[in-house]
C-alpha cells in the first residue's frame, strides 16, 4: 500500500465529516482510505491520451425545444371580456390614493 494514511488525517477527516468513530471504526476506515488511494493511484497510470473530457458518463443531447412563438397578437379578444378598458389596457380601480 503507498498510500498510508495516518490516525491524524482519519481524526482530521472524522471532525469535518462531523463524525464520532469508534477505534475500530477508525482502523476500517483507514483501511478503506488506503484502498481508495491505491485504486485512485492505479487510474492515474492510465494513458488518457487522445481522450476527449467528458462532463457525463452518458451521451446526452439537447432535449429543449427551440422556441417558437405560436400565439400571435390576441390583445383585442383579451380585452373583448373586460368590464372596463383604457388606452387597449385593462382598466381597474384605484387601490392606493
Amino acid at each position: 500500500m503507498a498510500n498510508i494514511i495516518s490516525d491524524e488525517t482519519i481524526e482530521y477527516v472524522a471532525i469535518l465529516a462531523k463524525l464520532e468513530l469508534s477505534p475500530e471504526e477508525k482502523e476500517a476506515a483507514k483501511k478503506d482510505m488506503g484502498e481508495m488511494l491505491d485504486y485512485i493511484d492505479q487510474l492515474n497510470e492510465l494513458d488518457t491520451t487522445g481522450v476527449e473530457p467528458m462532463s457525463h458518463i452518458f451521451p446526452i443531447s439537447n432535449v429543449f425545444r427551440e422556441d417558437v412563438v405560436t400565439n400571435t397578437d390576441v390583445r383585442e379578444q383579451m380585452l373583448a371580456n373586460a368590464p372596463k378598458q383604457k388606452d387597449g389596457s385593462f382598466q381597474v380601480p384605484r387601490t392606493v390614493e
